[in-house]
């Protein structure tokens, strides 16, 4: 018995033809429905969902446009960070937020020094990259600046040419300092979050902080230099515990409980996030400190969980879905956005520096 001859195709000009049409508007109703009305759209996938029509080929769309319709977003860490970082989820929602209004697809790649890594960005099939947070040196930069597309930089590089998303995180970290200054704390201790990408875990020195690579780390570290210097103390004795950013609040624990144990005590905290600021809270009441009373700790990047612990934590709000969703739109081309924007921040003062405030 001969088999039958297999239905042809359908194409986007079937759909045309049927729903009564331009090819345009059947593309148009699948890749960019805010060129139609709703009820135009409807009617045309309709049409095509009767006709088992899936949606134009994004292989041949490519070969056509020469755009993948997908950026590549090149993180510093490895990749579980990315999903587990309060900081690194809130922008990757403001990035895949845009995404999904431009119908363009998320390429993740570890900014890895390793030939996979290397690999992946010079041969990803992307239409431009997000740099964020990468280290100057870092070979993952040569490698993206190879392929001549476009690019935007959230946090670091700082490269001419090209566009950057930021903030000021030395006037920052200043506005932090000066409050725990304000409240006569003036024994400080300072976790630093990472200064070099070796993992390191312990006390730093002052040849540690004169290299190191990471931008927002170097200049909070200036921020709390600057208030605590205009105040009459020698910021070089205000001791710092380093740990790394993939240790969480675990590894913060660790770096608060070695400050705390010193003498003198610390009688207020700088820890350069919320995750390493929780970390000391939870390391004050291990050691039956109170808070604020005995130890003040500011954080910084208001994240979500830092209004819902108790006592509630004080902080540095930055937008980090708005730098996400301001990179990404700029990388798509979306009218309208400047190319080099430093948005603002806000310190947010809760229970953990004033007893009875904030939420």
């Amino acid at each position: 018995m001969k088999q039958s001859k297999a239905r042809k195709s359908i194409t986007l000009l079937d759909v045309a033809r049927a729903a009564g049409v331009s090819r345009t508007t059947v593309s148009n109703a699948f890749n960019r429905p805010d060129q139609l009305s709703p009820e135009v759209q409807q009617k045309v996938l309709a049409v095509a969902k009767e006709m088992g029509y899936a949606g134009p080929n994004p292989m041949a769309r490519m070969l056509r446009t020469g755009q993948t319709g997908a950026i590549g977003l090149i993180f510093s860490e490895a990749l579980p960070y990315a999903f587990n970082d309060p900081v690194s989820i809130a922008f990757l929602q403001g990035v895949s937020k845009v995404c999904e209004q431009a119908k363009a697809s998320l390429l993740i790649v570890p900014a890895l020094d390793s030939d996979v890594a290397q690999q992946t960005i010079q041969q990803a099939a992307v239409d431009g990259f997000i740099l964020y947070c990468i280290p100057d040196e870092s070979e993952a930069i040569v490698r993206v600046l190879e392929r001549q597309l476009p690019v935007v930089a959230v946090d670091q590089p700082v490269l001419k040419g090209i566009p950057f998303i930021g903030i000021d995180d030395r006037q920052a970290a200043r506005t932090a300092a000066l409050h725990l200054l304000s409240l006569n704390r003036r024994d400080l201790g300072i976790i630093a979050m990472d200064l070099h990408n070796d993992s390191y875990a312990g006390p730093v020195d002052a040849q540690r902080l004169k290299s190191a690579i990471f931008r927002n780390a170097i200049h909070r570290w200036r921020g709390y230099a600057d208030a605590i210097q205009a105040a009459g103390i020698d910021p070089t004795l205000v001791p710092i515990e380093e740990t790394p950013n993939s240790h969480g609040v675990e590894g913060a624990f660790a770096a608060a409980i070695a400050l705390l144990q010193r003498h003198p005590r610390p009688t207020g905290i700088l820890a350069m996030s919320d995750m390493l600021a929780l970390g000391a809270l939870r390391a004050a009441e291990n050691l039956g400190l109170k808070v604020p009373e005995d130890v003040a700790i500011v954080g910084f990047d208001g994240i979500p969980l830092a209004a819902q612990v108790r006592p509630s934590l004080t902080t540095i709000q930055q937008p980090l879905v708005e730098k996400g969703a301001i990179a990404a739109e700029i990388l798509l081309g979306i009218p309208n956005k400047k190319t080099t924007l430093i948005l603002e921040t806000k310190l947010i003062v809760r229970q953990s520096s004033v007893k009875g405030s904030g939420e």
